[in-house]
């Protein structure tokens, strides 16, 4: 699924952000600012009650697309992402390594856009895994070495339940692409991503996912 993500994004404006941003405000419509990006079939994303809260609800069936916020973060000042979400199904008996089994219930990720250096463009996944552990990371099967996925969720996650997560994406990439050697080189690296995305996708396997995410918000806690 991501053979496309070192040249899928040209960001062309800059939002920063305050040290506590809910980027998509589900109860007053700021998902709307984000963008659909369609790769193969769509994904139907809609917004309605589900188990308790407010929910974005993703369904795929053999689809693969998502939505896309361009907006440039300082992960110095908001290190931290917080979301939650629900998957009311697993992908079973897929190697989610390889290429036939690149598909997930749900996920969002963070670019870092190299503009004109497209080799230093650079994309980290959220995962919830339906066949591996919690805990792990590998490179991704169309994109290599340029592409982290990480599994947040795992095989032993339970469905139907939601799940509250908090991540420092900045302690993530370095440890995920490598640490420069000093703070300034890992600011140089590190301190800014320009994308958020969320996908839910089923086109490899031709399965189909149910899923649901809460509010992203990036903060300084």
């Amino acid at each position: 699924m991501f053979r496309w993500i070192v040249l899928l994004f040209s960001v062309s404006f800059y939002l920063p952000v305050a040290a506590a941003t809910n980027l998509t405000s589900l109860n007053d419509n700021g998902i709307n600012r984000w963008q659909p990006k369609i790769f193969s079939g769509k994904t139907i994303y809609s917004i309605g009650e589900y188990k308790g809260r407010l929910a974005l609800k993703a369904l795929s069936q053999n689809a693969a697309s998502g939505l896309v916020l361009e907006q440039q973060i300082d992960l110095i000042a908001s290190p931290y992402l917080n979301w939650s979400w629900l998957a009311e199904n697993k992908l079973v008996q897929l190697n989610e390594r390889s290429k036939n089994g690149d598909d997930f219930v749900a996920r969002i990720y963070v670019v870092i856009d190299g503009g004109f250096w497209v080799w230093n463009t650079k994309s980290l996944n959220y995962v919830w895994s339906s066949n591996q552990d919690i805990g792990l990371a590998w490179d991704n099967a169309f994109a290599g070495s340029s592409v982290k996925m990480m599994s947040i969720r795992g095989k032993e996650s339970q469905t139907g339940l939601w799940y509250e997560e908090k991540r420092n994406v900045y302690q993530d990439l370095i440890d995920t692409f490598g640490d420069k050697g000093s703070d300034k080189a890992n600011r140089k690296a590190y301190q800014y991503i320009d994308i958020i995305a969320i996908m839910t996708d089923t086109d490899n396997s031709g399965k189909q996912a149910e899923s649901y995410y809460g509010d992203i918000i990036f903060s300084a806690k």
